[in-house]
């Protein structure tokens, strides 16, 4: 069993930046590859980025990869997500995902564990 735990989500204003954060435990943290995907009001929850389980690779949905950076700390069983120029479409909460088996993810049924959210909230 892996437990996540995302922190990091608050108010900020249109242009500004936030830093997510994800703590895992449960499990040898490298073994894992880390997903953050979000959900906004209304909305399906979709994918944001995914690192793979030594850091190596990384990927983004097509509307955050100039502006949003995921990296992790395997020696502190952390992973984060750097948001730049944040815009009031951005609001939404935000989900941090651990998938135990091979290969990096898109899609939330190919994660097996799944933080409780974090907040995050853009204002014009």
């Amino acid at each position: 069993q892996v437990h996540l735990v995302e922190s990091g989500g608050g108010l900020v204003q249109a242009g500004g930046s936030l830093k997510l954060s994800c703590a895992a435990s449960g499990r040898t943290f490298s073994s894992l590859t880390m997903g953050w995907f979000r959900q906004a009001p209304g909305k399906e929850r979709e994918f944001v980025a995914v690192i793979s389980k030594s850091g190596g690779y990384t990927t983004y949905g097509d509307s955050w990869k100039d502006r949003f950076t995921i990296s992790r700390d395997n020696a502190k069983n952390t992973v984060y997500l750097q948001m730049n120029s944040l815009k009031p479409e951005d609001t939404a909460v935000y989900y941090c995902a651990a998938r135990v088996g091979l290969g990096v993810a898109y899609t939330q049924r190919s994660y097996d564990y799944w933080g409780q959210g974090t907040q995050v909230t853009v204002s014009s």
